[in-house]
């Protein structure tokens, strides 16, 4: 899907603008929310909601039901839940009932900005206009809804030392998005969501809180599996020292995922110290993973899509008596003076492979059509099948590894970009086989299994022209930084298998999600392999279009 993001700004702003405001907004002061209306310090007492079971469509989006909706939003408000998380919506469906459904109960959403095919997979990750385009669709579509309260815009995606290049990409689509909703007039928060992990913890906290304010998470999300059973407690649960390292952090933070089930039925005894002395200063409340029962067994419900009837269990109950006893009342507004500073950003070391001081450059369609018309070999298609996208990414893998490819490459460690690293995969590739075709004196342009075309006179004979066109936010994109040469580096096999970025969480409690996932058990669609590697942590990353 390709669209002009700054046109379709002015529509979405006159679609805010004009919503009346029927429920009180929810902004942030400091490292906390408030109901702007009342001052009131906000927590989230909320359920993650992604029911899947009986689902026909191709993209799932439980706000477009609306037999689901009118029957869960009794139960929602059973519950006593002020807000829900939803991971995966569909943007070209409508919404209006079930979110005025929301609205009207006094419910508030959170929404991942990814999906499963359109997301920064953790083990090859890129930041490009197919993927900001779909998230702005997202925000389109969405921006009008009055109890949208924040946004998400990655979960678990670097989740251990091996991929904490990811963060990087994270990191620039949130400086992007923040950037997009500012250019229509919306203000509403941009987060990101982590798994805990034990290694690269404090690195992803203090880096996704470090830096220039416009690149800078508006909140942090903690996905936690720790409170398991009736016999855990603050501390020997390890809540005590996940509280001690967000003491004095300068931007909001909730758990985005909690709810052990090792131990069923869950009692949710871990509620009173999240709503309660032990953490209602420093974390803004939660959310239960989640609503319906699915084949991981984590539902407070069984439902069915198209069905009304609701069968519940018993962490029902319990969730719904544990909510009712909590009613924590933190700070008025007006008296919260925030203090304290932006995070120190880590250091690049063995376990943090980013460097802090720069980001992967802005999408700009501009420059990679500039690119892509200067070439004298492409793709007579960049829609690819899967087959044939894995037959391209080893021919690229191979072009690569004999010739220099750092304008399509990257080095998170030394913060090196290559100017075409934010093209999409196709474009990158059909880069790569241009180089290629140069480098054999213009007679090969040839790889079997993928149709390829030459073109004896390319329409942008300067390719320094491209380096000069705009990105996709309207800025004049400067030059990047290559990946620098490394004569001596090994080429490095690595497993080409797609990580998704919604993997199923494992009953060991282990996440295997690359970014916003719609579900814990739905694998992405979106082919990835990888290329060689130049340098100590340089990669070729390459990805082929959903099919």
């Amino acid at each position: 899907m390709k669209f002009s993001l700054l046109k379709s700004a002015g529509i979405g702003a006159l679609c805010a603008a004009t919503t009346v405001m029927a429920i009180d907004p929810i902004v942030i002061k400091g490292s906390k929310f408030f109901n702007e209306k009342t001052g009131e310090q906000f927590y989230f007492k909320g359920v993650a909601y992604q029911p899947r079971t009986g689902l026909t469509a191709e993209n799932p989006d439980p706000l477009a039901d609306t037999v689901g909706c009118k029957r869960d939003i009794e139960l929602f408000k059973d519950l006593g839940i002020n807000s829900i998380r939803v991971y995966e919506v569909d943007y070209n469906k409508n919404h209006d009932t079930c979110m005025k459904l929301l609205e009207d109960a006094g419910i508030y959403l959170i929404l991942d900005m990814p999906s499963p095919k359109y997301s920064i997979n953790r083990a090859n990750p890129y930041w490009d206009h197919d993927l900001m385009s779909h998230w702005a669709a997202k925000v389109d579509a969405f921006a009008k809804y009055p109890n949208l309260v924040a946004w998400i815009a990655g979960n678990e995606v670097a989740n251990d030392k091996t991929t904490t290049p990811s963060a990087a990409f994270v990191k620039a689509a949130i400086r992007d998005m923040k950037a997009y909703l500012k250019s229509k007039g919306l203000n509403t928060p941009v987060g990101y969501a982590d798994n805990d992990d034990m290694d690269i913890r404090m690195n992803l906290i203090n880096y996704f809180n470090c830096g220039d304010e416009g690149t800078r998470a508006d909140f942090y999300g903690i996905n936690i599996y720790r409170w398991c059973g009736d016999d855990a407690t603050f501390e020997t649960s390890g809540y005590a020292d996940v509280t001690k390292n967000m003491t004095d952090y300068t931007i909001p933070s909730l758990l985005t995922e909690f709810g052990c089930n090792v131990v069923r039925p869950r009692t949710f005894h871990d509620v009173k110290s999240i709503y309660g002395a032990d953490m209602s200063d420093t974390f803004s409340g939660g959310i239960v993973y989640e609503f319906t029962e699915e084949d991981n067994d984590y539902g407070l419900v069984k439902v069915s899509y198209g069905s009304s009837k609701v069968d519940k269990t018993e962490d029902y109950e319990n969730l719904k008596q544990a909510y009712a006893g909590v009613n924590p009342k933190g700070v008025k507004m007006s008296e919260y003076k925030p203090g304290g500073r932006a995070s120190v950003c880590p250091q690049v070391s063995s376990v943090w492979a980013v460097k802090a001081d720069a980001l992967p450059p802005t999408p700009s369609s501009a420059r990679c059509q500039c690119m892509m018309d200067s070439l004298g070999c492409t793709l007579k298609s960049t829609d690819l099948t899967p087959d044939e996208g894995k037959v391209l990414g080893e021919a690229v893998g191979s072009i690569c590894g004999q010739t220099n490819c750092n304008e399509i490459s990257y080095d998170t460690s030394k913060g090196n970009y290559g100017n075409y690293v934010a093209c999409d995969s196709a474009q990158r590739s059909a880069w790569a086989l241009d180089k290629s075709y140069i480098n054999s004196r213009y007679t090969q342009c040839d790889v079997s299994g993928v149709d390829t075309i030459t073109v004896k006179s390319p329409k942008q004979k300067d390719t320094a022209e491209c380096l000069t066109m705009k990105d996709d936010m309207g800025n004049i994109a400067a030059p990047s930084t290559p990946v620098e040469d490394d004569d001596d580096s090994e080429i490095n096999d690595s497993d080409d298998s797609d990580e998704s970025d919604n993997d199923a969480r494992d009953d060991d409690e282990e996440s295997e999600s690359d970014g916003s996932s719609s579900s814990k058990t739905s694998s992405a669609t979106r082919a990835a392999f990888n290329l060689s590697q130049f340098g100590a942590a340089a990669a070729v990353v390459m990805a082929v279009v959903a099919f």
